[in-house]
């Protein structure tokens, strides 16, 4: 049982390395050659697990070499643009000015239905106000609408808004981040009197707290669970 257990143990541990050579993304963000290395390295550690009688060293070489491979792959990637084309694929334009490229629609096995979910998500229902629709390498719809159906930002609108920067959490889920507060330049008293403006007598009735560059505070209260 020891033994089952530690084989277990190596094997995720050796996994989580190899997703982490890989990037921080979503499943639905790897490019065909990541999608297919993470099926493979699942496979081949699924074997060792579940049967004792196989050496432990049986499933961990070849994860390694997949994992050196992957390795090489990303730096002749970065170095040559015809192999990482040919790795990963190049970008399709699927619609231009307003108009379906079938063609590319049909070799990349795109359907119409695929499309309209796609823009209907990013909140556009009339394909004749898109400038331009990239089916990207890892299977993401980039959409570049015309320029006068792109909302306005405040520069167009002669307005400077406030700058408020990025807010910081000093209570998480009833927990005080005290190197957060000190990095904003705020102490325990000021906190205390926060909860207080704000109803709360003791940080455990928090559940988040966020405070920006400009002083302005985000409070929700911890709600009871039923």
């Amino acid at each position: 049982m020891v033994i089952a257990f530690l084989r277990t143990i190596i094997l995720y541990l050796l996994i989580i390395v190899g997703i982490r050579l890989m990037g921080k993304r979503q499943v639905g963000e790897l490019e065909p050659s990541e999608l297919v290395l993470s099926l493979i390295i699942a496979d081949l550690a699924a074997v060792p697990m579940q049967d004792y009688g196989i050496p432990l060293l049986a499933g961990i070489i070849p994860i390694l070499t997949l994992l050196a491979l992957t390795m090489l792959i990303s730096v002749l990637s970065m170095r040559s643009v015809k192999f990482r084309s040919v790795i990963c694929g190049k970008p399709s334009i699927i619609v231009e000015n307003g108009r379906l490229h079938q063609r590319e629609m049909a070799k990349n096995r795109f359907t119409v239905d695929e499309l309209m979910e796609e823009l209907r998500i990013k909140g556009i229902t009339d394909i004749s106000t898109v400038k331009y629709a990239i089916l990207e390498t890892n299977g993401q719809i980039s959409v570049l609408p015309y320029a006068d159906q792109k909302p306005p930002a405040a520069r167009d609108l002669n307005v400077a808004p406030e700058d408020s920067g990025l807010p910081v959490v000093l209570i998480n889920d009833g927990r005080v981040m005290d190197r957060n507060l000190q990095q904003r330049g705020y102490d325990r008293s000021w906190l205390s009197k926060q909860l207080k403006a704000h109803g709360a007598r003791r940080p455990e009735d928090v559940y988040l707290l966020l405070a920006d560059e400009l002083g302005r505070v985000y409070f929700a209260p911890r709600e009871e669970q039923k």
